[in-house]
């Protein structure tokens, strides 16, 4: 049995009740939701919460909230693979050993059911622990700079001052989308960024961490040209 599960708690401090506000139209869960039915890779799709509100809405957008997610399981220092592990376990508790599992952000709006499926066939092929998705960064991060105390300019790397930018080595970040793993990798509370794990590269347009309400209005204005664009 394939399982989704998607984390969403109710404590998010940035941008209050951010897993349930509106976003383009309905709730920002519902189109991680959406995207987990229409990539059709699912079983079961859960939602991890302990919030009321967000287990309603995440129901009647379509997925399940069979457990209440637990209070120590809850709080700003929990990570993901603690959580992903409880849905597991909850499961084999109750009859299946789901495998493979993906956890899904709540927060992923620009969410593709194909990268579902692209990294499903790409944990399958590569018989490794995880698949995520990554992408690059927009400039060489051997050529960041820092700002000193005195609000002075100091590069990280000064021996890269003069290479060019094509000679540099690309350089990737998480796009906090999806993490498909065994379940064995997750119960055993393997870290998902390792050699054991493979990324399914997007592009950088279709990626965006939602952390602030800055984040909040550039995500919805890029979601609502990408909309504009397919529609045409």
């Amino acid at each position: 049995m394939r399982i989704a599960v998607i984390p969403a708690r109710g404590g998010s401090k940035r941008i209050p009740r951010k897993n349930i506000r509106p976003f383009c139209g309905k709730p920002m869960i519902a189109w991680s939701i959406a995207a987990a039915q229409a990539s059709e890779c699912f079983d079961r799709i859960i939602v991890s919460t302990d919030d009321e509100e967000i287990a309603a809405v995440s129901r009647q957008a379509g997925a399940e909230v069979p457990f209440a997610r637990p209070p120590e399981l809850a709080d700003d220092s929990t990570g993901t693979v603690a959580v992903v592990k409880h849905a597991i376990e909850w499961c084999a508790a109750h009859g299946v050993m789901p495998d493979p599992v993906c956890c899904i952000y709540a927060t992923a709006p620009f969410l593709c059911p194909t990268d579902l499926r692209a990294g499903l066939d790409l944990l399958l092929r590569e018989d490794c622990d995880y698949v995520f998705t990554a992408t690059g960064y927009a400039a060489p991060i051997q050529r960041a700079l820092r700002i000193s105390p005195a609000r002075r300019v100091e590069m990280f790397q000064p021996e890269h001052f003069t290479t060019r930018s094509q000679d540099l080595e690309p350089a990737y970040h998480d796009a906090a989308q999806f993490y498909w793993g065994r379940a064995a990798a997750w119960v055993a509370g393997r870290p998902v960024f390792s050699p054991a794990a493979a990324a399914l590269i997007l592009p950088r347009h279709r990626v965006q961490d939602i952390d602030t309400p800055e984040d909040w209005i550039h995500a919805e204005l890029l979601f609502k040209t990408m909309q504009t664009s397919l529609s045409k």
